[in-house]
């Protein structure tokens, strides 16, 4: 909850004039009653129909004040509640795209999805509710009892009597509610993991039929979820009905002892319906506290989730920047080894070296370390052992704005949103549309993009639904080279072209990026072998490496694989 008060300070000012409002509405409450008992004990007997005017129009204005004072009140507790989730989830969301793509792997997507919608909700219900009835309740049940034990000290000890009982009841569910929640919201997790992945995959759901498959899986992990939510909703709904029977219990208490006392003449009808009127706002308050209580619970397990993240430190720290070294290699890789899990290597022992302005083939089978290697070169992740180099520097000294900025990236599985065409180019950033009409050149983009009747600013569906794989790698890659990168990635970006327009594609980067470092990493012979160096990984070694010539000769796989494609021919 340290987190959370973090983020309440900024509001301190605004919480504390909403809270002196709520307290001034909940004392004109309390006073209430007594005004009343007051009326009935001593106004009424004078029969003076001014006084009781008087009397009742205190009572009115009493009442018009709680009413004024806590709909103010209310509406600053609104606002407030409503800000401090804003800044909290935009921190989260800003801090979640910041996490290095290990911790993002520890946490997983559907994680931090929840931990930024249903984590952050239940924070903010929690602190909405903390400033409507948690200043208003705590009044309502101590001063109700101070009130009480001045009117009659024998009567109020019956409801001071239960206070210890309910503290053992709120404590003891208390501390088995926030692991309960904590379990909860990991099946929610779960949950969201299983839908995430039903939306990205509808399309093959629908072309193979498995609607029934995936309802079942779906079925299974709602269920989950479902079993959890009643659990904790079991364990927390003791507390309301424990609360209301002891309060019964001392309801009953106090007309027993009230009958008695007024038999004895030691006290009066009057002061036992006063009595009664705050016994009733004291079993209201207590009700609040146990909803306060119930809130927090749920609170308390979502903050610690979301302060797990934001307190996430930085893995990929940045260490002290050697000066470049002169005619070094643009990139280099120095005997890298890398992996995932610990348990074996995704990349061993790598080693190769591109001037600048040289372009770098990858190709090998799925699973072979393609990707892995250029998440290495982008220190997406850092090696475990070895260097990688940019401009003869580790990439480890660069931070990120810098290391990104010499990117341009079209990876595997990139994306395209709900917005113009110009736009998803652009990608927010500082680009001039001759830049991009330039880049839609060079990715062969141009042609369908001025078919569209509104050209650059047809809108694309989400995901660029609307848009065929080709025209959506193409506009992926015109957004890749419309910075004018140092070094331009494409990871498999091209693998839904037709061989003309790769072909085509591949002449004008030789053409117009000559200065740009460009990595291809294909699937496709045809995509790499104009490249300066190739690079032939399998189960993540380097098999061979050099010309395409070279490796012809050198390397059976590479031969095998473009025998394969194009019975070792080649259409331009």
């Amino acid at each position: 909850m340290k987190t959370v008060l973090r983020y309440l300070l900024p509001f301190r000012r605004r919480m504390t004039v909403g809270l002196i409002i709520k307290v001034l509405g909940t004392v004109a409450e309390l006073f209430l009653p007594m005004l009343l008992t007051y009326i009935l004990k001593s106004v009424i007997k004078t029969e003076s129909v001014p006084e009781i005017l008087l009397y009742g129009g205190l009572m009115i204005l009493c009442a018009a004040t709680a009413l004024t004072m806590n709909i103010i009140a209310n509406r600053m507790a609104a606002r407030v509640s409503r800000d401090f989730s804003e800044r909290m989830r935009r921190d989260l969301f800003d801090k979640t795209l910041r996490l290095s793509a290990a911790q993002t792997d520890r946490y997983t997507i559907p994680s931090l999805e929840s931990r930024i919608t249903t984590d952050t909700y239940h924070v903010h219900n929690f602190i909405g509710m903390m400033q409507r009835m948690g200043v208003r309740a705590p009044i309502l049940l101590f001063g109700g009892i101070a009130i009480t034990l001045a009117m009659d000290a024998h009567l109020a000890l019956v409801m001071i009597l239960l206070l210890p009982f309910i503290f053992l009841v709120v404590y003891g569910i208390r501390s088995h509610g926030v692991p309960l929640y904590k379990g909860v919201q990991t099946s929610v997790d779960g949950m969201v993991r299983v839908v995430r992945e039903d939306v990205q995959g509808i399309r093959v759901i629908k072309a193979l039929s498995k609607n029934e498959y995936e309802n079942r899986r779906y079925d299974r992990v709602n269920s989950r979820l479902s079993a959890d939510e009643r659990h904790a909703g079991s364990i927390m709904a003791i507390t309301n009905p424990v609360m209301t029977l002891l309060m019964n219990l001392g309801i009953i208490g106090v007309i027993a002892i009230a009958a008695l006392r007024v038999a004895d003449g030691r006290s009066d009808p009057e002061t036992v319906l006063a009595f009664m009127q705050y016994f009733t706002l004291i079993s209201m308050a207590m009700m609040s506290v146990s909803r306060i209580f119930v809130m927090y619970t749920k609170c308390a397990a979502s903050a610690g989730r979301i302060a797990e993240v934001l307190n996430t430190p930085t893995d990929l720290t940045v260490e002290e920047a050697p000066a470049a070294t002169h005619g070094a290699p643009h990139i280099a890789f120095r005997d890298v080894s890398f992996s995932y899990t610990g348990k074996r290597n995704h990349l061993s022992h790598v080693s190769f070296s591109l001037a600048r302005g040289g372009r770098l083939g990858i190709i090998g089978a799925t699973g072979s370390g393609k990707s892995t290697l250029i998440r290495l070169l982008l220190r997406f992740y850092d090696a475990n052992e070895g260097r990688v180099e940019i401009n003869g520097r580790s990439v480890t000294p660069y931070d990120r704005a810098a290391l990104s900025a010499m990117f341009g990236v079209a990876l595997q599985n990139d994306f395209l949103y709900a917005d113009t065409v110009a736009e998803n180019i652009r990608f927010g950033r500082e680009i001039s549309d001759e830049a991009l009409s330039r880049a839609a050149r060079i990715a062969q983009a141009e042609d369908f993009i001025t078919a569209f009747p509104d050209g650059y600013g047809h809108m694309l569906a989400q995901k660029g639904a609307n848009l065929s794989g080709g025209q959506k790698q193409r506009l992926l890659i015109a957004r890749a080279i419309a910075a004018n990168p140092e070094i331009l990635v494409l990871d498999d970006s091209s693998s839904a072209l037709d061989y003309k327009t790769d072909a085509n594609l591949r002449l004008a980067l030789a053409r117009e990026l000559r200065e740009t470092t460009v990595i291809t990493v294909a699937q496709r012979v045809s995509s790499v072998k104009d490249c300066d160096l190739i690079l032939v990984l399998e189960e993540g070694e380097v098999i061979g490496q050099g010309t395409h010539g070279e490796l012809l000769e050198s390397c059976p796989v590479y031969r095998e694989i473009s025998d394969s494609q194009m019975g070792g021919a080649f259409v331009e």
